[in-house]
């Protein structure tokens, strides 16, 4: 990269620190506190009098939940691409490690003679949402059958499996959090109106 060209990136990355730190509302001492950096050398890293290391870069990136590349606003050097996996095709939505993870499965046509499909257990908390076609969902003795629209929430710690049940591919987004990690739901304003 041409000198000039990483003075460039080196000097946005304290104000993109700064928005970042701004938006999720939080001060430098509290940022401190949750990262080990001490707030003149937060501040001094904002204010771009302090080159970004990846000692200092590191701590923030997993405080904020980015990757790296964001905090410097480079490109990122690969795409998620798609997996294959016993016939479904996952599409990574998420980049980061850790956290809630979401994908875009994609199972081809069902097989009527197929029956019901294998199980599972793990620990985290799995959700689902039908896009399009029909799934078969088989939670521990339960079958359930989604649409289009439809959607599905369960402990991962229930046996569960799931296939397509219809004569076209089924395509949903399916969230996974580790260590049943949940999803906060809003239904009204947070101010109960």
């Amino acid at each position: 990269m041409p000198d000039n060209d990483l003075a460039r990136v080196l000097a946005a990355v304290g104000p993109r620190l700064r928005a970042l730190r701004r938006q999720r509302g939080t001060t430098l001492a509290a940022l401190s506190e949750r990262t080990g950096i001490s707030p003149s050398t937060l501040s001094r890293l904002e204010s771009g009098q302090r080159k970004p290391t990846l000692e200092l870069l590191l701590p923030l990136a997993r405080e904020y939940g980015v990757r790296l590349d964001e905090l410097v606003g480079a490109e990122p050097t690969g795409v998620p691409r798609p997996v294959t996996r016993h016939g479904h095709v996952f599409v990574p939505l998420t980049g980061r490690l850790g956290g809630l993870r979401a994908y875009k499965r994609i199972l081809p046509a069902g097989r009527p003679d197929a029956g019901r499909p294998a199980q599972r257990a793990h620990e985290g908390y799995g959700w689902l949402y039908v896009l399009s076609g029909m799934l078969r969902l088989a939670l521990a003795e339960h079958d359930l059958f989604l649409g289009a629209g439809e959607a599905a929430e369960f402990d991962t710690r229930t046996p569960h499996g799931f296939e397509n049940a219809g004569p076209e591919p089924v395509e949903l987004l399916h969230l996974y959090g580790p260590q049943g990690e949940r999803i906060r739901t809003r239904t009204r304003p947070a101010d109960g109106r």
